[in-house]
């Protein structure tokens, strides 16, 4: 703890547009892995492997969250 007293409050900060952005860094990955598997140099296991990426991407941010969409670092927001 400070010896400082906080004069304004702490900003909120707004993530909506996180997790378009997590998406949008996904997809050049999952169109690569279909190229590959489509120019035969890997097999179709590669594009499993890569949508089960992005799902647990999903799932981790989801939990990050926490409960009513708020991050748990930000108690009472």
């Amino acid at each position: 703890m400070n010896d400082y007293p906080q004069t304004e409050p702490r900003p909120r900060h707004t993530h909506g547009g996180h997790g378009w952005m997590m998406i949008a860094c996904c997809i050049p990955m999952l169109l690569i892995a279909v190229a590959l598997v489509a120019a035969g140099v890997v097999s179709t296991g590669f594009v499993f492997g890569a949508v089960l990426c992005t799902v647990m991407m999903m799932l981790m941010m989801r939990a990050m969250a926490g409960p009513g969409g708020h991050h748990r670092d930000q108690p009472g927001r």
